[in-house]
This record gives C-alpha cells, sequence and structure tokens, in this order.
C-alpha cells in the first residue's frame, strides 16, 4: 500500500501514473513549442512570398526597360547602310 492514503492502488500503478502524466505533461509541451514554430514558419513563408512577389515585379520592369533600351539601338540595317 502506498503512504499518501490510497489503499487501492500499488506503488508500482502510481509510478506507471506518473510516468504518463510526465509524458503526457512533455507532450502538451511539445505540442505548444510546435504551434509556436508553426505561426513563425507561417509569418516567414508571408513575408517571402511578398519579397519574391517584390522581386518579380522588379525583374519585369527592368526586363521592360532592357527591351526599350534595345529598341532604341540601331538595327543592322541602319549601320551596314552608315558604314558605306
Amino acid at each position: 500500500m502506498t503512504g499518501i492514503g490510497l489503499p487501492h492502488y500499488s506503488d508500482e500503478m502510481i509510478s506507471e501514473f506518473e510516468l504518463l502524466a510526465e509524458k503526457v505533461a512533455a507532450l502538451a509541451e511539445l505540442a505548444h513549442s510546435l504551434r509556436r514554430e508553426n505561426a513563425e514558419l507561417r509569418r516567414d513563408a508571408a513575408t517571402l512570398t511578398a519579397e519574391n512577389t517584390d522581386m518579380q515585379q522588379r525583374m519585369q520592369q527592368a526586363h521592360e526597360r532592357v527591351a526599350a533600351l534595345l529598341a532604341q539601338l540601331p538595327g543592322e540595317e541602319n549601320t551596314d547602310k552608315e558604314a558605306a
């Protein structure tokens, strides 16, 4: 019998309950930690998605500027006439 006044439970059974309680507490802490990490990862993903969208827009604008500059360069026909 146990010394805590629970005559129907053996010391071994109480020990198993305590071990189970410790495992449940550890599992609860792990779940809480994973929720925090998940929230942080979601924030990071949202930030990176926004940065990616911004970079894609900037790349498109740069591409358009380069294409406009290339269109202003004299073509091969013009340089051949000037060389003659």
